[in-house]
């Protein structure tokens, strides 16, 4: 009997010390903060998620799933259920998206905000309020697996039509041409070498041409810049004042008044003078003609005047030679 009260009190004592560390740890991880019921709605699939799985604002655990369920408003996506921690800054502008841990495949839910708003999400409401879902970067890369593998085998099939007997054997001969043009540079970079100290020597020369040039070109620069200021100066003079141009145009002035005088005055006198020498030149025309015609009236005087056609006694040459020619 005494054996088993022993046993009895040992087995009563390890019962309630393994109570005591249930009831301990229960207490030690209870969660105590103040969490917020919001809903996630997935279009797409949620494999690795599961119920008690964090959920992460920007890294930091601030809550977990509480339920995965589906979405009775939105047939076909998938119903996510998360308390947050009231703390955590859950906005109108924040978003959801579905993160992975490592090669483990456990799921978690990641929390983000596009800063565009700093309104405060409701919280408490029936329904809970809802946060939106954002696919990750495994979702977007599967869906477009379909199109980069089509353009990685649309890039295979233009590699091999790139490697075709016909092209290596143009790529052969672009290598064997290029690599005959890297000789041909070569010999000529050697030629050049050689014929560098030369080539010196010419462009020391040359540039030494150049420089007596410039010194020349200085030279007549500065002549070029005396005559202009000398001119400058002559015109200076020519403009100022009482100077050349004003002269010039005094005179012009003179010499319109005295052409008006002379037009007004001398020009009518001498128009008179012309008139009366061209009457005095042809008296004397026509007594020279008269005197060539009958010189002998300078000693005997000019006589009777014959009588003119339609006077009485005037006869016409040819009747008279006609008379004489009569028996």
């Amino acid at each position: 009997m005494e054996n088993k009260s022993h046993a009895l009190a040992a087995g009563t004592f390890v019962v309630l010390l393994l109570a005591l560390v249930i009831a301990l740890s229960v207490w030690l991880t209870r969660d105590t903060r103040d969490l917020q019921i919001y809903e996630l709605s997935s279009p797409d699939a949620v494999t690795g998620l599961q119920p008690q799985a964090s959920v992460r604002f920007k890294g930091v655990n601030v809550g977990k799933v509480t339920a995965i369920t589906l979405d009775p408003k939105k047939p076909g996506n998938v119903l996510i259920q998360v308390a947050i921690d009231g703390q955590a800054p859950i906005t109108e502008s924040s978003f959801a998206t579905l993160g992975f841990q490592g090669v483990t495949g456990l799921a978690f839910v990641q929390l983000d905000d596009t800063g565009e708003s700093i309104v405060e999400l409701p919280r408490g409401g029936t329904p809970p309020a809802r946060i939106p879902m954002r696919r990750n970067f495994m979702t977007k890369l599967s869906d477009q697996g379909e199109d980069l593998l089509g353009q990685l085998i649309t890039g295979s099939n233009k590699v091999n039509t790139l490697l075709s007997e016909d092209n290596q054997k143009t790529l052969m001969s672009a290598i064997d041409n290029m690599s005959k043009a890297a000789l041909s540079l070569q010999q000529l970079v050697n030629n050049t070498n050689k014929n560098l100290p030369a080539l010196i020597g010419e462009s020391r020369a040359t540039l030494k041409v150049v420089q007596s040039t410039s010194e020349r070109v200085g030279v007549s620069a500065d002549e070029a810049r005396r005559s202009a200021a000398a001119f400058k100066k002559v015109t200076d003079r020519m403009s100022a004042p009482g100077g050349t141009l004003d002269q010039l145009a005094l005179g012009v002035e003179t010499l319109a008044v005295t052409g008006q005088t002379l037009n007004a005055a001398s020009l009518p006198r001498l128009n008179r003078a012309v008139d009366d020498t061209a009457r005095a030149a042809r008296q004397v025309s026509r007594a020279v003609n008269a005197v060539n015609d009958n010189p002998q009236s300078l000693i005997f005087g000019h006589g009777p005047v014959a009588p003119g056609p339609g006077e009485t006694g005037f006869t016409a040459p040819a009747v008279q030679q006609g008379l004489q020619g009569q028996p």
